[in-house]
């Protein structure tokens, strides 16, 4: 099994990775130190004490006449006053500065470490050096020691503590200026697409995802040569085809006068219409190719209504020429202004190829209606037709590139939905297409953003 740093789900996150592996290391590191301060300030404050004690225990062990000063429990306990008891050489109390403390005396010379009525104490003892002479016993809370060392290591550790959330708070910190320079770099790659490709800033990226987004640049020009080539290789294609196709037709518009055979006539028919299929799909190559490469109009205003009306006069003619009722349908006049925000050329070329594609597809005598809906703060064009319709488990795939439905006998290029398809992304709408549900035929809707 593969150990990861990041862990999978929600914490799946440079921010969130770096505190879960940092924290813990924090709280360690702090209590180690603590731990550390503690015992140490604890050895120095034992071995400070002691020395006093030790000191104070001899000196008055030389006294003859000891009278220590009188001390009082607040003083013992909680400031550490030193106790002092003196013991003949049978071991009885002589004298001693606080009588609650009743510690004898110790078996033997030196520190040690006594529990007496609940308290514990350090004691030291400097037995008698002179016959007739006295002990010398000096006690001290062990408890006072054992706070005077936690109160220092406090105030040592106390910048540590300080330390510990600034030092997660520059972690986050620094971190999420991460998360956003990473957010920055995939906002713009996301904006990439095969018409407008550049490379990616790296001013301000981090050193060690700066490999990344070189490699990345890297892929994206190569990319970019890619889209420019097979545009090159189109727009050549169709040139280099629509001459030999135009004196091929020019040449068959001589002959027809030669042709009297009915037969021959029929033959001649058929090779015409294969002769303007073959034309039709180089222009629509061309205008693909137009179109790929980003158009020549900028984005404007336009007024849906009088762009509607100039297609549909475009097309009129196509109309008439099949019987087919083309019109616009619904109010010709809107509550409010129907205009939107695109390359006119990307419209006109959408609303074309849509009519276009209905009126192809329409038996002769049907209808293709055109509508322009404002339905709750949305502009949406439908172009309705009394046609075959498409079958459901193809309509996915009719915007693919030369992809025609099989069997319904109408001549077609493959690239009509596709340049539409290609137009309305460019132009910010949605495309979709749908079987009317009342009788055969086919809904062409285009929406915009809300």
């Amino acid at each position: 099994m593969k150990w990861h740093v990041f862990p999978a789900g929600r914490m799946c996150s440079i921010r969130r990775a770096l505190l879960l592996w940092m924290l813990p290391l924090f709280l360690i590191v702090g209590t180690l130190s603590a731990a550390c301060s503690y015992w140490s300030y604890s050895r120095m404050v034992d071995s400070f004490m002691d020395d006093q004690m030790q000191q104070l225990a001899i000196a008055l062990s030389t006294n003859q006449a000891v009278q220590p000063g009188r001390q009082n429990a607040d003083r013992v306990l909680k400031w550490g006053a030193y106790v002092v008891q003196t013991f003949s050489r049978d071991g009885s109390l002589q004298v001693t500065s606080w009588p609650e403390a009743k510690v004898p005396m110790q078996p033997q010379q030196g520190f040690q470490d006594v529990a007496q009525d609940g308290r514990r104490w350090r004691v030291y003892l400097q037995p008698p050096e002179q016959p007739g002479g006295h002990g010398v016993q000096v006690l001290q809370s062990s408890q006072f020691r054992a706070n005077l060392a936690a109160e220092r290591a406090g105030f040592a550790l106390a910048p540590i503590l300080l330390l510990l959330p600034l030092s997660m708070l520059v972690l986050w910190g620094v971190a999420r200026a991460m998360s956003i320079a990473l957010q920055d770099i995939a906002r713009q790659a996301a904006q990439q697409d095969e018409h407008h490709i550049s490379e990616l800033a790296v001013a301000h990226v981090p050193a060690e995802i700066k490999p990344l987004v070189t490699s990345f640049n890297s892929l994206l020009r190569r990319l970019g040569d890619a889209f420019a080539t097979q545009r090159r290789f189109v727009q050549d294609a169709a040139h280099e085809l629509r001459t030999p196709i135009t004196a091929i037709s020019l040449q068959l518009e001589n002959m027809r006068q030669d042709v009297s055979c009915k037969e021959a006539a029929e033959r001649f028919g058929h090779l015409e219409a294969g002769i303007r299929r073959g034309q039709r799909v180089v222009d629509q190559l061309l205008r693909l190719s137009r179109q790929e490469a980003g158009g020549a109009d900028g984005p404007a205003i336009v007024d849906l209504q009088t762009q509607l009306r100039e297609s549909i006069n475009t097309l009129i003619a196509l109309a008439d020429q099949r019987n087919i009722d083309l019109g616009l349908v619904g109010s010709p006049q809107p509550a409010a202004p129907a205009t939107l925000r695109c390359a006119p050329g990307d419209l006109r070329s959408l609303l074309d190829n849509l009519i276009d594609n209905a009126l192809r597809y329409t038996p002769e005598g049907g209808i293709v209606d055109v509508r322009l809906l404002q339905e709750q703060g949305r502009l949406a064009i439908e172009v309705v037709d009394t046609g075959p319709g498409i079958p459901h488990d193809m309509l996915p795939r009719v915007f693919d590139r030369f992809f025609r439905v099989p069997g319904n006998g109408t001549s077609g290029s493959g690239l009509g939905l596709a340049i539409a398809q290609a137009a309305a992304q460019r132009c910010g709408l949605t495309l979709t297409l749908r079987n009317r549900a009342d009788r055969s035929g086919l809904i062409a809707r285009i929406e915009s953003a809300a």
